[in-house]
């Protein structure tokens, strides 16, 4: 029996082999969960209190020096470790690694694998940036910023209406023909649209897109994990 310290001191050493999430149930943890639920992976759940600032603590920037949820610790049997962080990495590690019937994920040899990559990148760098800022700017600041909550509402807005002229165009996905990683990414920020003062009837297809979503089975344990 092999049994792993991680140095989490509210979390037993665990035995070899395990996947072990550090999340949230913000839009970022979410992804992940979500996915997890999907591919139906066994998993250890460490909720990590942001607002107490956990992820800031020493033991956890040996996890991500970036101090930021979610990281993912995947260690074999012979406990050999594997930890990631930012959410585009760790989608592509689960899919390339335990998505074996490739349900959500195309791997290289399919031609969606490059849009799959590119839209992935286009989620993870520009919508959830402007969505988030957005949120900042519109809940949770100490001060009253106008132009702060004007340019990222409105860039929020513009990147859902990217989406939705992707999904008019690709037959409701935005990558290939049915659920995949992008959509799992893409899901839990634009689910929030009400947060961010959106109306989502601007959008008709990404209204249709989150109803198809919200009906698929895992999806709600995904989202409610944390």
């Amino acid at each position: 029996m092999t049994l792993i310290d991680e140095g989490d001191p509210d979390y037993p050493k665990l035995e070899a082999p395990y996947l072990k999430l550090y999340s949230l149930g913000t839009p970022n943890g979410q992804k992940i969960t979500v996915y997890l639920e999907l591919l139906g992976l066994k998993y250890h759940y460490r909720n990590v209190d942001i607002l107490k600032g956990t992820q800031k603590e020493p033991w956890f920037l040996k996890l991500n020096p970036n101090g930021r949820i979610p990281v993912l610790s995947d260690v074999d049997a012979e406990g050999h470790r594997t930890t990631l962080f930012e959410t585009g990495a760790i989608l592509q590690y689960l899919g390339e690694k335990y998505d074996k019937e490739r349900k959500y994920y195309y791997d290289l040899s399919s031609p969606y694998y490059w849009d799959q990559v590119t839209w992935l990148t286009f989620q993870v760098a520009s919508h959830a940036p402007y969505q988030g800022q957005a949120s900042h700017f519109l809940k949770f600041a100490k001060e009253d910023v106008p132009y702060g909550k004007k340019r990222y509402k409105e860039e929020t807005e513009r990147v859902f209406g990217v989406y939705e002229l992707r999904l008019k165009a690709n037959n409701g996905w935005l990558v290939g023909d049915h659920l995949n990683i992008v959509d799992i990414a893409a899901y839990p920020w634009i689910r929030k649209y009400d947060f961010v003062e959106i109306d989502i009837t601007k959008f008709p297809e990404l209204e249709k897109w989150l109803a198809k979503i919200d009906a698929i089975e895992g999806i709600e344990k995904g989202l409610n994990k944390a």
